[in-house]
């Protein structure tokens, strides 16, 4: 069955989207005028969201009509010459003409980008893998190895897989600990649960505990039934203390895990070293307030933790994240309704696959050229990216792909970033807006539309708190002008190939025909049963289409009647919905001997860094990131533009102002061992003293941007405070969270 696709070109009409922007992946309900986006609404039939929507989701309109937009390629003329518009041919034909060099002449020196949009939408999620293979490229980035690595790396060490994450089972539990996560703000962070605040509501209303670990007040914190206004940096030390206590009192139990973890008595021989007494202290906090957690904790029906980016985002993030994990299986709570548990994503993934000879480790398989820090999860550490261009030598980078990637203001050390990306011998940009990053491509080509696409998260299913399997199909056709996301990727690695005159329908075949043995071989039936029941599709739908049938709900191809395929999804637009998350052990593992063991070495290894760290000053002022509700990292400012550069105020608690002698509305410069900018100053006793705070995707300033709105409020750029050398040792992470800076009004 082909997906058919309404294109109105007068008219009103109302189709429904998931939102792309976060994991909550709210339903939404486009009105179109035409081709134009005329309302956004929340869609209250939508089995997941049943309603909800935030600030961000609603603006999606502003985004589709927003001038700055682009909507027609640009090509740069000369060195340093002015954009021009041009048509795809042309924009295609340069490329041509330039790229291959980087592949044929110099393997591997382009580099590819992607930012968080891209992870977000079906066609670079199921072809960018063959771009980045025509490339014949090891130098791939993006934002993961700055905010969610050290999270992927305990899991992948407990567990075997570093997407195949324990979610908080919110909807059933009794006790909720989040440590650095913000998500009345957020709307979740590898948690995909549309309307949070209704969710913690619940908890509260079956009276249920919700405790919030933050240097901040935040919005989060403000309804949690208990805030720890801890030291950023030392949540690790927090969480061994409160595993001291439960090792102590004797509080400790596997339950139902029992028979499949190893290692708990030497975690717990660890953690005892680290009473609440001599931790406390370095926390910033009262040691009775450990012993409540801990008892609290332990002593609920049903109890989870979970870390997010205040937690990754720091000095010792792997230790963190790993120390969350460890709460949770010594309390009893992994794989149990109410704890911890593991979505079953509808289209497969690595922890539905079969298990292999060897398994998914996907760390350290290679390293980058100049520091030799290793990869993960396919990726370089993002914190290459600027010494991997700007080091002479063999192999170094020349030449540079984006994909709806700012890392001109995503990655630390602003700076050096920027003087990398201007010293690109080639630059090619997917992207909507010419930004802070894309000032320096060669050539930009626009994506078209949201409603044009079809979106399925492939990535965010495999965070959900209920098992959920939702698709909107593309409610406009692309037109003459547009070019759909999978085309200009497949147009890129026909070039790279050295075929650039190559039909795209032509490898898009080849990329369906892997698909399809694959498919076939989950699924245990013949590549030809896959071909028949595929016929007619192309194109990202029929690659999403193999992967739904092939899945844990799927049809496979005939032999599971009533079972998940996309037709079957295109027919109920509001989603369906198999249930609450059921306990998966053993089967989830992908260890290589099929068990969790509690003390991986690489992790405990660290341990002696956290206890030197203790003996530290704690004076001074420490620098923490913070969300906001109407951004998304920096690519939401210029469509839903902020009044002025007070959104991007550094907030300051009253006992600092006091002693800085500032006050609410002066300017101050904050100034870190990389570089210094100017911000406005908030007074307020959201932040707790010594601790100050910086919004992330700020900095909209320099020459040549097209984002009029944006520019208009700049912001201070918190990112070029952030040091690229100095990182978190065993995932190489920038470290956000705890950056020693000095605070001065200016003159």
């Amino acid at each position: 069955m082909t997906s058919t696709v309404t294109d109105h070109s007068s008219g009103t009409h109302v189709g429904a989207r998931i939102c792309p922007l976060c994991e909550a992946t709210c339903g939404l309900l486009f009105e179109l005028d035409g081709r134009t986006v005329v309302g956004v609404s929340p869609n209250v039939d939508d089995v997941f969201s049943a309603g909800h929507s935030c600030a961000k989701g609603l603006g999606l309109g502003r985004l589709e009509n927003d001038p700055d937009r682009l909507r027609t390629p640009l090509i740069r003329d000369g060195a340093r010459g002015e954009f021009r518009e041009a048509t795809w041919d042309e924009a295609f034909a340069e490329i041509g003409r330039r790229l291959p060099e980087y592949v044929s002449n110099d393997p591997g020196s382009c580099a590819v980008y992607t930012g968080n949009p891209a992870a977000h939408h079906l066609d670079p999620s199921l072809y960018l893998g063959t771009m980045v293979a025509a490339l014949r490229t090891r130098n791939l980035y993006s934002p993961a190895s700055v905010d969610t690595l050290p999270k992927n790396l305990a899991h992948m060490l407990l567990y075997g897989t570093g997407l195949g994450l324990s979610i908080p089972d919110i909807d059933r539990t009794d006790y909720l600990l989040l440590l650095g996560s913000n998500p009345l703000v957020s709307n979740g962070s590898t948690i995909t649960a549309p309307g949070i605040a209704r969710r913690l509501s619940a908890l509260r209303e079956r009276g249920g505990t919700l405790v919030v670990v933050d240097p901040a007040r935040t919005r989060t914190a403000e309804v949690s039934d208990l805030h720890v206004a801890i030291r950023p940096g030392t949540d690790a030390l927090f969480l061994l203390g409160l595993l001291s206590v439960i090792a102590a009192e004797g509080l400790a139990s596997l339950g139902d895990a029992a028979p499949h973890v190893d290692g708990l008595d030497d975690a717990l021989s660890i953690a005892a070293q680290f009473p609440p007494a001599v931790v406390a202290p370095v926390c910033g906090i009262d040691p009775a307030v450990i012993f409540t957690v801990a008892r609290g904790f332990a002593g609920a029906p049903r109890a989870v933790a979970n870390s997010r980016i205040g937690s990754c985002m720091q000095e010792f993030g792997t230790l963190a994240n790993w120390l969350v994990e460890v709460l949770t299986i010594a309390t009893g709570n992994l794989d149990r309704p109410g704890g911890a548990m593991f979505p079953m994503p509808p289209a497969g993934g690595q922890n539905t696959w079969p298990v292999t000879k060897t398994p998914p480790f996907t760390f350290a398989r290679w390293h980058s050229r100049v520091r030799s820090l290793p990869e993960a999860m396919g990726e370089l550490p993002a914190v290459c990216f600027a010494e991997e261009i700007l080091t002479p030598g063999p192999g170094r980078t020349r030449a540079l792909v984006t994909i709806a990637g700012n890392p001109a203001r995503s990655l630390p050390n602003s700076t050096a970033i920027e003087k990398a990306l201007g010293q690109l011998e080639f630059m090619v940009s997917i992207d909507c807006y010419v930004n802070e990053t894309t000032r320096y491509a060669d050539i930009i080509l626009p994506p078209p539309p949201l409603a044009t696409r079809g979106h399925y998260d492939i990535a965010l299913t495999h965070f959900q708190v209920r098992n959920v399997a939702r698709y909107t199909p593309p409610l406009l056709d692309t037109s003459t002008d547009e070019m759909s996301e999978w085309h200009i990727l497949l147009r890129l690695a026909a070039i790279a190939s050295g075929t650039p005159n190559r039909a795209v329908g032509e490898i898009d075949e080849e990329v369906a025909a892997v698909a399809m043995r694959r498919a076939a071989k989950l699924a245990g039936c013949g590549v030809e049963d896959v071909e028949r029941e595929s016929a007619g599709r192309t194109g990202p739908a029929r690659l999403l289409d193999l992967r739904l049938r092939s899945g844990p709900f799927g049809d496979r191809f005939g032999s599971n009647p009533g079972g998940l395929t996309l037709a079957m999804l295109e027919s109920t637009p509001n989603g369906i919905d198999f249930g609450p998350l059921q306990p998966r052990l053993p089967e989830v593992l992908r260890t290589p001997n099929g068990r969790v063991n509690v003390v991986p070495k690489m992790i405990v290894d660290d341990i002696p860094r956290l206890r030197a760290s203790m003996e530290r000053s704690t004076d001074g002022l420490l620098l923490i990131n913070r969300r906001q509700r109407r951004g998304m990292n920096s690519w939401l400012h210029n469509a839903l533009a902020q009044p002025d550069d007070g959104q991007c105020a550094l907030f300051v608690n009253p006992d600092d102002a006091a002693v800085l002698s500032v006050h609410t509305g002066d300017r101050v410069d904050v100034t870190s061992a990389v570089s210094s900018v100017v911000a406005e100053v908030r007074v307020t006793a959201e932040m707790r003293p010594g601790v100050v705070s910086l919004p992330h995707g700020w900095g909209h300033d320099g020459s040549g941007l097209r984002t009029s709105a944006s520019a208009a409020a700049p912001g201070a750029n918190v990112n070029a405070l952030v040091d690229d050398v100095i990182v978190e040792p065993l995932t190489a992470s920038p470290i956000f969270n705890g950056v020693p800076v000095t605070v001065t009004r200016t003159r």
